[in-house]
């Protein structure tokens, strides 16, 4: 097959511009890395929230968004730069444009969002998401996944103007003459040499987090030194070789040291690859406590304000890990693991199970990761507990009376009474149990050392990256842009486009330095579209 576009990566960014692609009559040519299982890229395995402003939910719902509020809130998180004129500009398209060109868009795709709308991010010592405007996919990422593919491989012109090859690992962009003239490098499995020729290559093969060796050598240094234990929440494949082929040909790269990282990632039970690790969402009710068994603070951490926020105060200990301490009840109600694989009465849509869960708590999923995994333990004493924790690590840095001290006195302020509740946590479960969408999944201030709620459970957590806010700088248009061009004027490489996570969600780094949640998937699926319309000559908008 002659190709008019080589898109490197199989994931949604990907697979978005290929739709288009093949709408406006052109010849596509994906080639991805990994095996038939992984098309889709990490998309699949991703609870499926997704940022949109003032979106026909939200309307529904009686919640007041606005593309002016939501940028002001998106500018006081990323804190851009003078010099990130590029990164702003995606910003502020994205806000403006995502709900008629991403949201609408899905739903004709035959993609369906969840009915109530998540709040994160809320923003701490400054506005984050002053509304929910985090978007579920009814059926989470894998069916977002699954939906576009399906509407891929089912294209009208799929049959002609399309072609996939899989296992074949992309290590350089030919130029020729000047002029991009497509791609070259090995089959995973044989290690043979192949090219590919086209006029247009698009890069869409993610950023750089699944290779920790490299997270750790530009770890962000306003977290210090990177933690001794990292885990993977990625795929090794997403290692940043596309980043590298296109800096090669003096394509610029920007802030490849921003990670969003997680601060509570747990050992995955049955890891597909060397330090797997799953991001769980933590248990409001639990208190946080560092490698010693002493409350973090002086603010207490709490899920749902300030992602960035929970890893900085991790990483700013002596020892970069922590744990989360509570009981049974509390687990079985707040308990929850991001993503697609261990919520599977949303991936598989059955509303009955969901609301079961939500009501009830998810005792099956609790029951397994207690029983499967190693840095889940429990005790029926705080004491006991604390000698399991020590056990675990092989140390003795837990202090069980400074731990019981610590809980006690968390538990004896809820006991007084709501009137007397003078600690932040307990002000912020207030605030989060307004919303509907919250206060079904939130404990109504439970004591932690309760003879009723036995056992006694303590969780072992660690730091674990997950998105590259940085990568291939590019235009407006997905074009990407030369090194050391003028960021008001930038100069570009003509044929090459970068999409997704490869470009830091647009412009390398329109996110900037913390993300408002959702705007990965979205942008991932923003950016596939404009690069597709800019190659055909076309506008999104």
């Amino acid at each position: 097959m002659q190709a008019d576009v080589i898109i490197v990566g199989g994931g949604i960014a990907a697979i978005t511009a290929a739709l288009d692609l093949l709408s406006f009559g052109q010849k596509v040519l994906i080639i991805e890395r990994g095996k038939a299982q992984n098309f889709g890229g990490m998309a699949q395995w991703s609870f499926g929230g997704m940022f949109f402003v003032n979106s026909p939910i939200q309307k529904r719902v009686g919640i007041k968004d606005s593309e002016d509020l939501a940028l002001s809130d998106w500018l006081s998180a990323a804190e851009f730069e003078p010099d990130e004129v590029l990164p702003r500009q995606w910003a502020e398209a994205y806000v403006q444009h995502t709900t008629p060109t991403t949201f609408a868009w899905l739903q004709q795709q035959g993609v369906q969002f969840f009915p109530v709308v998540h709040w994160v991010e809320r923003g701490l010592f400054k506005p984050g998401n002053s509304v929910p405007r985090f978007h579920l996919v009814w059926g989470t990422g894998w069916e977002l996944t699954r939906r576009l593919e399906h509407q891929l491989r089912q294209h009208p012109k799929a049959n002609d103007n399309l072609r996939i090859v899989l296992e074949h690992r992309v290590e350089e962009i030919i130029v020729q003459g000047g002029q991009i003239a497509g791609v070259a490098g090995k089959h995973e499995s044989t290690n043979a040499d192949f090219e590919y020729h086209a006029p247009v290559v698009v890069v869409a093969a993610g950023g750089v987090g699944g290779n920790l060796e490299r997270v750790r050598n530009n770890w962000y240094k306003p977290f210090g030194t990177p933690p001794e234990t990292l885990l993977n929440g990625l795929d090794p494949m997403i290692d940043g070789s596309m980043i590298d082929a296109t800096e090669k040909i003096n394509g610029k790269i920007t802030h490849l040291d921003r990670i969003w990282c997680y601060a509570a990632g747990i050992h995955h039970p049955q890891p597909r690859h060397l330090h797997h690790g799953l991001s769980i969402v933590p248990p409001r009710s639990a208190l946080w406590l560092n490698y010693k068994g002493e409350r973090i603070g002086p603010e207490p951490l709490v899920t749902s304000f300030d992602t960035y926020h929970l890893v900085e105060s991790v990483c700013r200990q002596d020892k970069k890990m922590s744990w989360q301490v509570m009981n049974y009840k509390i687990m079985r109600k707040e308990f929850a693991i991001s993503g697609s694989e261990h919520n599977p009465a949303i991936r598989d849509k059955r509303f009955f199970q969901f609301v079961k869960d939500v009501v009830w708590g998810n005792q099956s999923l609790v029951d397994d990761i207690i029983k499967h995994c190693p840095d889940v333990l429990t005790a029926n004493s705080l004491g006991e507990l604390a000698e399991k924790m020590n056990h675990l690590q092989g140390n003795n840095d837990i202090d069980a009376e400074l731990m019981q001290r610590e809980i006690r006195q968390y538990d004896a302020m809820i006991a007084r009474g709501k009137k007397f509740h003078n600690d932040d946590q307990l002000r912020r479960i207030a605030q989060v149990r307004q919303y509907l969408g919250d206060r079904l999944r939130t404990c109504n201030f439970q004591r932690i050392e309760d003879e009723s709620t036995k056992p006694y459970i303590a969780i072992r957590e660690f730091i674990m990256p997950r998105k590259t806010l940085g990568g291939i700088q590019t235009d407006l248009q997905s074009r990407v842009t030369q090194r050391d061009s003028n960021p008001n004027n930038p100069d570009i490489i003509p044929g090459l486009y970068a999409i997704g996570e490869s470009a830091g969600y647009g412009g390398g780094g329109m996110i900037g330095k913390k993300t408002l949640e959702g705007a990965f998937l979205g942008g991932c699926v923003f950016t596939g579209r404009i690069a597709a319309h800019s190659i055909a000559g076309k506008k999104l908008f």
